[in-house]
């Protein structure tokens, strides 16, 4: 993909940044370098590539050297502890990590230095930043490696599309440890080319990817504007304030992001401030997404946006809308499946359900991933005997072909005698006009098994009480879905792909519980 846009558009930019611009041309030559020297230092096809960066030039260099070589990328967020790193360089068995010298006030270099002696598959640790360090025959810097390679050359590889692992992506682990998902080139070209026909992405776009690349979310909005040529604009860190203004510098046309990021922009003031009308399309994903908030987003930010349903497994894309829907089929679904894509609604038996039934949904297709890296048994679990991935989300088919999310399988609270879902609940929450982002989960109950607690998450300055919560409630739901508790947070802990921790909110919830009953 990036020698076919090299050979089109040598001088367009590929990427543009604050430290830096690359043009398709420039871009093809650093990673054809950075290939070769890695390939002398032994790195080859089959090799996995670590890099724990934050977005910028060496993430896309490093990922398309990667590719060059017929190795696999292992994308690691820069903020991952030290536990949550070797795990995750262990289980890839990666040969090379690419990371900042220093992220957030961590050292990373001394951290890898610290877990080299546990990391046996290791061997080498490339730094980016400005320090001029000394290093030895394991340590180099990403610049100087690069020069290294200019003008040498790598042997060609021979990859197959279909097998091949071109990236292996660790899934949040809100609900366990995390698993290494297997994304092959085919899974990862096909659903983002697909996706970025849906969105009608052109090399004339400059699509602004504001969300992290060492998530599948970030990561397929890059291969999105590669498989058309368009420059993408790279933000180093999420800022919601800082996000508009870089549209309005670059006169970016296409944004992507999670829904608390558009919500945020949106209450910010600054939008009505600025001049973002050279948006015109984009996706919000990765958690539940309100008619509200997408019908103000489109109002006042991005014309074109549309709603996505997607996972890691998915190589994002399953559902997305287009701008010809139905205004409540863009509005309250997550859109048509893309082609050659099959979902089933499963009931608890695992038997597949009629249309308009509600159940566990399951993928078929080009999109679906190759399996969990080093876990057999739990890449066997997630699937169906005829090659289903169940994706643990709870939703349905309506006759017109339209995806409805209703929300986590596992997220569900079983009170008493009734099955709540906690989306539905969130959903109505999040209109009360004091409420900034409420999430709903179960937490024990002798009595009744579980108790709905609602964390709310309150405006700036409001002034609520939690049985306003309750009453706001009442009479929009039946009773037995009131919130038995209210809890007030300010701030929930979120995952890298700004996700809601529930297994750990949950956890602080009862122990809240615990120590004023003690």
């Amino acid at each position: 993909m990036l020698d076919r846009c090299a050979v089109e558009q040598l001088d367009r930019p590929l990427l543009t940044c604050a430290r830096d611009t690359l043009s398709y041309g420039r871009a093809q030559l650093q990673a054809r370098a950075l290939a070769a020297a890695l390939h002398n230092l032994g790195i080859g096809a089959g090799d996995r590539i670590a890099i724990d960066l934050p977005n910028g030039p060496e993430f896309v260099v490093s990922a398309l050297a990667a590719a060059n070589l017929g190795a696999a990328i292992v994308p690691l967020n820069p903020a991952y502890s030290a536990h949550e790193l070797q795990f995750m360089l262990r289980n890839s068995e990666a040969s090379v990590v690419i990371a900042a010298e220093e992220y957030e006030g961590q050292d990373k270099l001394e951290l890898f230095e610290r877990l080299q002696f546990n990391l046996p598959d290791l061997q080498y640790v490339v730094t980016v930043g400005e320090e001029d360090l000394w290093y030895d025959d394991r340590i180099f810097q990403f610049e100087d490696l690069v020069s290294s390679g200019e003008g040498k050359s790598c042997p060609p590889v021979s990859v197959d599309p279909e097998g091949d692992v071109y990236a292996i992506l660790y899934t949040a682990g809100t609900t366990g440890k995390p698993k290494g998902v297997m994304l092959t080139h085919a899974n990862l070209v096909r659903t983002n080319g697909a996706t970025a026909e849906a969105l009608g992405l052109t090399k004339k776009d400059r699509v602004l990817i504001a969300v992290p690349m060492f998530n599948i979310f970030g990561l397929g909005a890059l291969i999105s504007a590669l498989s058309v040529g368009a420059t993408v604009v790279l933000m180093e860190k999420l800022d919601a304030a800082a996000t508009l203004k870089l549209v309005v510098e670059t006169k970016a046309t296409v944004l992507h992001g999670v829904p608390t990021m558009f919500a945020q922009q949106l209450r910010s003031g600054a939008i009505d401030r600025l001049d973002v009308s050279s948006l015109r399309t984009g996706i919000v994903a990765g958690a539940p997404v309100l008619d509200r908030l997408a019908g103000e987003t489109r109002e006042r930010l991005v014309p074109g946006l549309e709603i996505a349903y997607g996972l890691t497994e998915t190589s994002p894309t399953v559902s997305i809308t287009r701008r010809d829907d139905p205004p409540e089929k863009r509005n309250f679904t997550a859109g048509r499946l893309l082609e050659g894509v099959e979902v089933r609604v499963l009931g608890e038996d695992g038997a597949p359900l009629p249309v308009e039934s509600i159940g566990e949904l399951a993928v078929r297709g080009f999109n679906v991933m190759k399996g969990y890296n080093r876990q057999p048994d739990e890449t066997s679990r997630a699937f169906t005997d005829d090659g289903f991935f169940r994706t643990g989300d709870l939703g349905m088919i309506d006759e017109d072909g339209y995806l409805h999310i209703v929300g986590r399988k596992r997220d569900t609270i079983v009170r008493g005698e009734y099955v709540i879902y906690p989306r539905e609940l969130e959903d109505l929450l999040r209109l009360h006009p004091a409420v900034q982002e409420a999430a709903v989960v179960g937490v024990e109950d002798e009595v009744l098994g579980e108790l709905i607690c609602a964390c709310v998450m309150p405006v700036e300055g409001a002034i609520v009480t939690g049985d306003e919560i309750k009453d706001f409630c009442r009479g929009q739901v039946a009773q037995y879905k009131v919130p038995d508790l209210v809890r007030f947070v300010d701030a929930f802990p979120m995952t890298g792909s700004g996700k809601i921790r529930r297994v750990e909110l949950a956890r602080m919830v009862r122990a809240e519980r615990g120590t004023r009953q003690a």
